[in-house]
């Protein structure tokens, strides 16, 4: 009797242990696929190879419009933003729907700062493709200073896209359900894609126009636009850095993403502002970018084609790494140049 009460006893015991070690080894191994998939998750969501596609510039295609302005989409597998709306409220949803561009499934809007030939589409994009998707370009990431109020030397006030007032355009963004994001150090919004935010003016003060002035600490200033800020996009090859207007000067803004990852200058699109630099400028900044190893460029905007000519001159950028950005100029997800269809 005893014996086989301890044999079943015994028996139950190295069960239990069996099972037990079973249990142990099968939560580590499940915590080892967890781990795993994680790490493949992690190392897709790094990887984010983006396409760029421009949607509004100074150039058009046939059939699309082109305008004083600037806007491009960023488009992976697993996110997209929208870089600027340009400058009449229908000129990019007009090139969007030309282009066949769906935005409906883009929720992120990078705004590169307050005036209106980067700002003007923002609400009529957002009304056109809220009803397929209510989170439809519904986050809008703006530089600290983007809502203070300009006004000219007369006291006439100039808000973004087309409202005088700063608080206005705010306004109605937010009761068409966009939340806007103020941005005040870079920060990564997409995987890869790194907002400089305010530009610490070191190298270059200011580049752009004059004529408008901000209230700081009770007197009017004129207004340097400090809201300006770029989109860093880290690839395989370095940084690629988009800039609206470059009203923070280009050798600052490489300076700001370099400090978040040093790492070469490898491609610069968008405007720049350059198209009113004299020759010193030019060699400077063609000099710094050839030291930074820029191999790719798509100007575009207020840049100026003979500033890019002169720029990718100097480095002697073949003709297949240049473009002068028109409306459906594409740089893919390889970093190879699509011109569109008038370049």
């Amino acid at each position: 009797m005893w014996g086989k009460m301890g044999d079943w006893r015994l028996s139950r015991i190295c069960d239990e242990f069996i099972i037990e070690e079973v249990n142990m080894w099968g939560s580590q191994f499940r915590a080892f696929l967890l781990m795993l998939g994680l790490a493949v998750f992690s190392e897709a969501s790094q990887s984010a190879p983006y396409q760029i596609t421009v949607l509004a510039t100074n150039i058009s295609d046939y059939g699309g419009l082109g305008e004083w302005s600037f806007a491009a989409l960023f488009e992976a597998e697993q996110d997209a933003v929208l870089f600027d709306t340009g400058f009449k409220e229908d000129t990019v949803l007009h090139n969007v729907l030309h282009l066949g561009v769906d935005l409906s499934g883009v929720e992120k809007v990078v705004l590169s700062h307050f005036h209106s030939d980067h700002t003007g589409g923002l609400l009529i994009l957002r009304k056109h493709f809220r009803p397929a998707n209510e989170a439809a370009l519904s986050q809008v990431y703006v530089a600290a200073g983007f809502f203070d109020q300009r006004a000219t030397a007369k006291g006439v006030e100039v808000g973004p896209g087309a409202f005088a007032s700063a608080q206005d355009f705010k306004a109605a963004a937010e009761a068409l359900g966009i939340r806007f994001t103020v941005v005040t150090e870079p920060t990564e919004i997409a995987p890869k894609l790194w907002l400089t935010g305010p530009v610490p003016r070191i190298e270059e003060h200011y580049n752009g126009p004059a004529g408008l002035f901000i209230n700081q600490d009770g007197k009017s200033v004129p207004d340097i636009i400090m809201d300006d800020q770029s989109l860093g996009y880290l690839t395989d090859k370095g940084w690629l850095m988009t800039s609206g207007c470059g009203h923070s000067g280009l050798i600052n803004t490489g300076k700001v993403l370099q400090s978040i990852k040093d790492a070469p200058i490898y491609s610069i699109v968008g405007g720049f502002h350059l198209w009113q630099a004299g020759n010193e400028t030019l060699d400077r900044t063609a000099s710094w970018l050839e030291e930074q190893g820029l191999g790719l460029m798509m100007g575009g905007h207020c840049t100026g084609i003979a500033a890019a000519e002169t720029i990718a001159s100097q480095l002697k950028l073949p003709r297949s790494q240049i473009s002068h950005a028109a409306i459906g100029s594409v740089i893919t997800s390889e970093l190879t140049i699509i011109r569109s269809s008038v370049e």
